[in-house]
């Protein structure tokens, strides 16, 4: 009986670390944008930098987030500030282009030349922070249709 009860006690414990569901803001697309986000964030992987996928808040299928502090991913965002001249700034990880802004705390990377606008914001805690891309394009490449490729 008391080894029961210590087992319940340790996850009890453990349940109590854990860091909950990660505030991600949720973006509001067009429904054919936000039916095509929804495939994409669905298929993301269990791990984005050995950083295991958690809940968000609010719940959304446009978002995701991994790890503590969170890896953010977000499905349908407007172009960011400075996209009109990003193609000169676009860079490439296994095939899908990629605009970086640094931020205080990281890096914000969104998809270039796609027909969805694909946000990952990574934090300084992961660096290097473009290394995040390579967790995640396979699942851009085959879920975004490509429009312009990185010149």
């Amino acid at each position: 009986m008391p080894r029961i009860l210590f087992a319940a006690l340790g996850l009890i414990l453990l349940a109590g670390c854990s860091p909950g569901a990660a505030p991600v803001p949720v973006p509001s697309p067009a429904p054919d944008v936000a039916a095509a986000c929804a495939g994409l964030v669905k298929a993301l992987p269990a791990k984005i930098l050995d950083a295991k996928r958690r809940d968000t808040s609010p719940e959304s299928p446009l978002t995701a987030a991994y790890g503590d502090p969170p890896i953010e991913v977000t499905c349908g965002v407007a172009p960011p500030a400075g996209m009109a001249e990003a193609q000169s700034q676009c860079f490439e990880v296994n095939g899908v282009g990629w605009f970086a802004k640094q931020v205080e705390n990281g890096y914000i990377f969104t998809t270039i030349g796609r027909a969805l606008y694909v946000e990952l914001a990574v934090p300084d805690k992961y660096s290097p922070e473009a290394n995040a891309l390579t967790d995640v394009a396979e699942v851009v490449h085959s879920h975004d249709k490509l429009v312009t490729p990185c010149t």
